[in-house]
C-alpha cells in the first residue's frame, strides 16, 4: 500500500468516525430531551390526554419506550448504511 493510499484510507476512517460521532450525539440528545421533558414537564403535560390517559402518564408508561426503540432501530439502520458505504468502497480499493 502506497503512502497516498494509506492517507486516503486514513481520511476515510476519520470521516466515518466523525459521521458516527455526530449521529450518536444527536441521537443521545434526542434521548435526553425525551427523558427530561417527560419528567420535568409532567404537570404541564397532564392537561393533555391521549386515549383517555394524561399524556405525561402515557409518556412515562409507553411513549418514551417507543421513542427509545425507534432511536435504536434508526441507529442500527443508519450504521449499517455507513458501514456498507465505507467498508464496501474500501474493499474495492485493495
Amino acid at each position: 500500500m502506497t503512502a497516498s493510499q494509506r492517507e486516503q484510507t486514513s481520511e476515510r476512517a476519520r470521516l466515518y468516525w466523525r459521521r458516527t460521532k455526530v449521529m450518536t450525539f444527536w441521537l443521545m440528545l434526542l434521548w435526553f430531551i425525551v427523558t427530561f421533558s417527560a419528567i420535568f414537564f409532567a404537570r404541564q403535560l397532564s392537561v393533555y390526554t391521549f386515549l383517555g390517559w394524561p399524556i405525561s402518564f402515557f409518556m412515562a408508561a409507553q411513549g418514551s419506550i417507543l421513542i427509545f426503540v425507534a432511536i435504536i432501530a434508526f441507529y442500527g439502520w443508519r450504521m449499517h448504511r455507513l458501514d456498507d458505504a465505507y467498508n464496501h468502497d474500501s474493499e474495492h480499493e485493495r
